[in-house]
């Protein structure tokens, strides 16, 4: 019998290539935006037991991925600074990705909530834009021009955290109780520079990302930098604490939806 591709494997050919991707250094160019929102309007944002962190900081990144052998793909990410029981780290509201296998890869294996949609970084010159659109809207612009380059940091560690949970086939609440995962990131920057720009964010009920407003504009960073990420369950939560969420990571495109 020829061999049946969708056939069960063997231990030693199962691989996890999510897990292998993130473990290992792979450089993105990257374009970093943080700006002061409402502290209220984080508080809102984030599920308990994740609380707000030092400051109402959102941060914005736009990238383009390069590995080896394969197309260049676009991510991005909308977090906003978090803190869970002393751990300071961010809370991505959105992490759009321009190809399915960078989506379901870290939504099921890290919980991380992605969504397909369109990531673009283009530089003429000193000119650079990065831009997040999604489901016919430019929701996130990050415009600017390159004012100079900078010191690479040092080796930088940080922690991010996701909610990993299925939805339960009855619609009410999850199969069980979520995990909270903290997601653990070495980053090397090779090469900094600083940019004078904006960021712009427009209305789309698909991803409210304009309910938080920029109230005080903070640096934006043009870099290549790589980044290898570990990610380990913390723990479980209660899923009543969580179910007023869920909605954070679906578009409710259904027949019984709100338009």
């Amino acid at each position: 019998m020829a061999k049946v591709r969708y056939g069960a494997r063997s231990e030693e050919q199962l691989r996890n290539r999510e897990v292998e991707a993130t473990s290992v250094d792979v450089w993105a160019t990257t374009l970093v935006a943080t700006y002061l929102t409402d502290p209220d309007v984080i508080a809102a944002v984030l599920p308990p037991p994740i609380e707000p962190g030092g400051e109402p900081q959102v941060k914005v990144t736009i990238a383009t991925v390069d590995i080896s052998g394969y197309p260049t793909f676009g991510a991005g990410s909308f977090s906003v600074r978090a803190r869970h029981e002393g751990t300071d780290g961010y809370y991505a509201l959105l992490m759009p990705m321009t190809t399915e296998q960078s989506v379901i890869g870290g939504r099921e294996t890290f919980g991380e909530p992605k969504k397909l949609g369109q990531v673009t970084l283009e530089r003429d010159g000193d000119r650079v834009t990065g831009r997040i659109s999604r489901m016919g809207a430019d929701i996130v612009t990050v415009t600017g021009h390159v004012a100079g380059e900078l010191e690479p940091p040092a080796e930088e560690n940080r922690t991010d955290f996701y909610f990993k949970f299925l939805p339960s086939p009855d619609g009410k609440g999850f199969d069980t109780d979520p995990a909270l995962v903290y997601c653990h990131r070495r980053e090397q920057t090779r090469k900094l520079e600083g940019v004078d720009g904006e960021v712009i964010l427009r209305e789309s009920r698909f991803d409210p990302v304009a309910d938080l407003p920029v109230r005080r504009p903070g640096p934006i960073l043009l870099g290549e930098r790589s980044s290898v990420q570990r990610g380990e369950i913390h723990g479980t939560v209660p899923g009543e604490w969580l179910r007023p969420f869920v909605h954070q990571r679906y578009d409710d495109l259904s027949p019984v939806g709100e338009e």
